[in-house]
């Protein structure tokens, strides 16, 4: 296992203050900010700890309240809203300095037969020939600003090798469709439910910035401030992370400063493993004291 990915096993590992009450810590990816991947990871691990092992998380849904700080803790506190004879549900809210920074409905089921159908994975090429994100990066690490330059090119938790190539130093209008492969950057323990924590903190890569390629706009713009305001995810079966997955992102319409982003989620095999939705801000500002990355809404 690489030393990054024990990192982010570290920081879904919650410590367990006391009943359904939790504390993860913090990293800082250049964001400034806590980046959205960590806190939906941790929020599910939360409330998946207050669950009995039979029930799987099938969906989860949040909004991002408040920018957090990558200095500081964030404690999760989950509400069992319901244990019913199908269906479990939870409520959690992760806070930061007295302040809640984003809540979280999500609901548990246990196996059971029925009707099956599902999307058709996209053809595209496969990851191998495919350079990865960082290597792209690093071509022109130059051209990113140096208070976040070595954020930006360290070596990461989750491989990201993406189909649809955007130069975001130069990018130009294409239309807002990506396909990425990613993986862990290593090997996962088999328990199935790091898993899904982990996909669960993945799936806010590469997803809101398929609203900016209509516009040949990119992240890396000094007026331009981003910020995750809600993310949507449904877990179809079970995944494993170790393994190649397609994220195939759409995003159907931009305005009002927010952009809809829409995922899915493949397997190599073709199986549709998780869909996933997620409304932004895409603000551009009138003057330049913004910086390269997300900002607060």
């Amino acid at each position: 296992m690489s030393q990054v990915l024990d990192e982010l096993l570290a920081l879904l590992k919650l410590e367990a203050i006391e009943e359904n009450l939790f504390r993860g810590r913090s990293q800082d990816l250049g964001f400034r900010q806590l980046f959205g991947g960590q806190v939906l990871g941790q929020a599910l691990s939360a409330a998946s700890q207050t669950v009995v092992p039979e029930r799987h998380v099938h969906s989860m849904h949040g909004y991002f309240l408040r920018p957090g700080d990558a200095s500081l803790p964030v404690v999760y506190t989950v509400t069992r809203v319901r244990d019913g004879g199908s269906f479990t549900t939870r409520s959690v809210s992760a806070i930061q300095k007295g302040q809640p920074i984003f809540t979280m409905m999500a609901s548990f089921q246990g196996d059971e037969p029925g009707f099956e159908h599902q999307a058709k994975m996209p053809e595209v090429p496969g990851p191998e020939s495919i350079p990865t994100d960082r290597e792209l990066l690093r071509r022109n690490a130059h051209l990113i600003p140096e208070r976040v330059r070595e954020k930006f090119l360290c070596d990461k938790p989750i491989e990201i090798r993406p189909v649809t190539q955007v130069d975001p130093f130069n990018p130009k209008p294409i239309e807002p469709i990506r396909y990425v492969w990613f993986r862990a950057d290593g090997q996962l323990p088999d328990d199935p439910q790091v898993h899904k924590y982990v996909l669960a903190y993945a799936s806010d890569f590469n997803l809101i910035a398929s609203a900016l390629q209509p516009h040949g706009a990119s992240f890396m713009q000094r007026n331009l401030q981003m910020a995750s305001l809600d993310h949507a995810l449904w877990f179809h079966t079970n995944v494993r992370v170790n393994d190649w997955l397609l994220y195939a992102i759409d995003s159907p319409w931009a305005g009002n400063s927010r952009g809809l982003a829409r995922g899915h989620i493949f397997s190599r095999d073709g199986r549709l493993v998780a869909s996933v939705a997620q409304e932004g801000l895409i603000r551009v500002r009138q003057d330049e004291r913004g910086a390269a990355g997300r900002g607060s809404a």
